[in-house]
Formats: structure tokens, C-alpha cells, sequence
């Protein structure tokens, strides 16, 4: 499983492999949807990659079965049932019931519907599109791929399927992968989107609150300064990227797209306007500037003077973040991560 969690047959891993066994966890009660999806791969020669839960009990069961799968062929869905004790120890928050899907997978099948399904979700998330396969948990294998836009690759195995499938997966993209059913057929529905980008301008300390929380909610995060002594690895060690030099240089050379967050917090007029010259026009997800009303309503008449319009403007949110009543650096950056979050899920313009 290379990047975006999808099998590559070009993985040096699977290269090897004549055939593994693909386990991923579809449901489970007694924790957050942030588990479902997660996946491990058991391979023919017994090595093993990722995991479903955080180990023990749940994925040597998985490892068993999927042992004895690898050789034999299909597919199964495993109910696994927990008690507390059992939940804890595998970072869930309380006992119930999980459910692992697993199917037997040839990496370099040229006819494989897994691989193909995996293989064309990769090539969408490589244009900035985010998508679901859907997948039956029992019957013959099959593979439907629906991307953002209503895109379909593959098929369930006929139309009315397929048709029922991409209305139900465009909820899932909205609200993450689960389990539904169409008649009494069960399909798992599993979202995959590329990650989302915060561009922190602006190297203070609620840049380092921003970059701490925002790995929390497994954004990427680029820190952008001018300053060599602020922008360091050291002072944050949980960015991706920190990178020093003229900002508005450093912004305009990354890629724009919705997934890619703007936060302006160097609260410096050199900085700010020659970045929301850039900004205003490209096809970023959000813009925020830190300062006043005030302030916000300046640089708003300053750029209205240069010809950017009233509808363009408004894109700038300033005040920066949720209205929560916060003062300190991490209580600003929370409420500015509520705001970016707000804005990508639809809820807030």
C-alpha cells in the first residue's frame, strides 16, 4: 500500500507476490469512523503490511484467516465480537462488534477488478479528485470507482446497481466510508481523498499551535516565513514543510486547488497583499487573513482600488476563524481550524 492507502503492483512489496489477501476494517460500533477504511495486507509468502486495528487479538484472527483465503480463494466478511477490555487495547472506545472484509488478490492479474478498481482511484487522486470504490462483501468480486464529479469506473455487474451505487456514494463523500446495502446486497463503500493542504504564512506561535493541531486532523502543512530564525524545523516539528524566503514567492509556486487552505498569520501588510494578489483569483479553498475588522476592511478598499471585485473579496475571511471567544495563540488556532473545516465540509461560505 503505497501513497493514498490504494494497492500499487509496482510496490516492491506486492511485486513479489503471486497473490495476498486484502483486510479492511467496514464497520465498527464502539469508535470513530476514523478507523473504517483501515486496511493490511497479508501476503502469499507470509509477510504482512499495515494493520486494522493498532494489533493483538483482532489482527491474528485477521492473519489467520486470511492464511488460509490466500490459498484457497474468495471472499469473507469476519464479525469479530469484543468486550471492553479486548476494545481498549485495540484503540477503540468500548466493546461491540467490528467487521473485516477480506478477498484474495493476484497484484499483477491483469484481469484482477481490485487492482483495476485500486489503479483508476489512484489515477483520480492524482488529479485532485477525491473518490469511492464500492465493493460487495460477499458474492462474485466486482469493483465500482466514483469519483466527485459522477465519474464511474468498473461495475457492480449491472446498471441499476451502479446507478443506485453513485447516489449513495455521493453521500459518502460528504460523510466518510461505510457500509450500506442496495436490495440485499451489502456493499462497502470506502472514500479516498487527497489531502488536504494548510498553508500557514506567518511563523508566531499560533503557526505553532496551527501546525500541532492541524496534523491532528491529517492535514499536510507548509510553514512560510522570511524569517530564518522563526521558520525552523525545531520550533515546529510537526510540519511538513518549512520553507524561508520571500512568501508571496513561496505561495505562488504551489499548486492551487479546494484542498489547499490559506491562513495569513504574519498580521503584515508586505506579506498579506502581494499573497491575496495571488490568491484572490486561483482556485484555493479558503482564505484567511488574522487582524480586526478594521484592518480587514483596509485591505479590502486597497485591493478594491486595483480592480478585484466585491464577490472576490468577500473570499478573504477576516476577521480569521469561528467567532469562539478565545484569546490565547491555541484558542486562535482552533477556532481558525474550525473555520477551514466549516468552510471545506459545505457549511460555511
Amino acid at each position: 500500500m503505497a501513497d493514498y492507502g490504494l494497492l500499487d503492483p509496482l510496490d516492491p512489496h506486492l511485486a513479489s507476490e503471486p497473490a495476498v489477501v486484502l483486510a479492511t476494517l467496514v464497520s465498527a460500533t464502539g469508535s470513530s469512523s476514523k478507523k473504517i477504511g483501515a486496511k493490511m495486507i497479508v501476503g502469499e509468502s507470509g509477510q504482512l503490511l499495515g494493520g486494522v486495528t493498532i494489533g493483538g487479538c483482532v489482527d491474528a484472527q485477521v492473519i489467520e484467516a486470511a492464511d488460509t483465503l490466500v490459498s484457497k480463494g474468495g471472499r469473507e466478511t469476519l464479525a469479530i465480537s469484543l468486550d471492553d477490555d479486548q476494545a481498549w487495547e485495540i484503540g477503540l472506545t468500548c466493546g461491540g462488534t467490528i467487521e473485516v472484509a477480506i478477498e484474495r488478490i493476484e497484484p499483477q492479474g491483469i484481469a484482477d477488478v481490485v487492482i483495476a478498481a485500486h489503479q483508476a482511484a489512484r489515477r483520480a487522486l492524482e488529479n485532485d479528485e477525491a473518490v469511492v470504490i464500492v465493493s460487495p462483501l460477499d458474492g462474485a468480486a466486482a469493483a465500482l470507482v466514483v469519483g466527485e464529479s459522477g465519474s464511474r469506473h468498473g461495475s457492480l455487474g449491472d446498471a441499476a446497481s451502479d446507478e443506485a451505487a453513485t447516489a449513495i456514494a455521493a453521500e459518502v463523500q460528504r460523510n466518510g466510508s461505510r457500509v450500506d446495502s442496495i436490495g440485499e446486497r451489502r456493499l462497502f463503500f470506502d472514500r479516498h481523498a487527497p489531502p488536504s493542504t494548510l498553508v500557514i504564512v506567518g511563523a508566531g506561535q499560533i503557526a505553532i499551535s496551527l501546525s500541532r493541531m492541524a496534523r491532528e486532523l491529517e492535514m499536510r502543512t507548509i510553514i512560510v516565513d522570511g524569517r530564518e530564525r522563526y521558520a525552523t524545523r525545531e520550533r515546529f516539528p510537526d510540519a511538513d514543510e518549512v520553507r524561508v524566503g520571500m512568501p508571496s514567492e513561496i505561495v505562488g509556486a504551489i499548486a492551487p486547488s479546494k484542498r489547499v487552505a490559506v491562513v495569513l498569520v504574519a498580521h503584515d501588510y508586505k506579506y498579506e497583499l502581494p499573497i491575496l494578489r495571488l490568491l484572490l483569483r486561483a482556485p484555493v479553498g479558503y482564505i484567511g487573513m488574522l487582524g480586526s475588522k478594521k484592518r480587514g476592511a483596509a485591505v479590502r478598499d486597497m485591493l478594491r482600488d486595483e480592480g478585484f471585485s466585491d464577490a472576490e473579496l468577500a473570499r478573504i475571511h477576516t476577521p480569521i476563524g469561528l467567532e469562539l471567544g478565545g484569546k490565547s495563540s491555541p484558542e486562535v488556532a482552533l477556532a481558525i481550524l474550525a473555520e477551514v473545516v466549516a468552510v471545506r465540509s459545505g457549511k460555511r461560505e
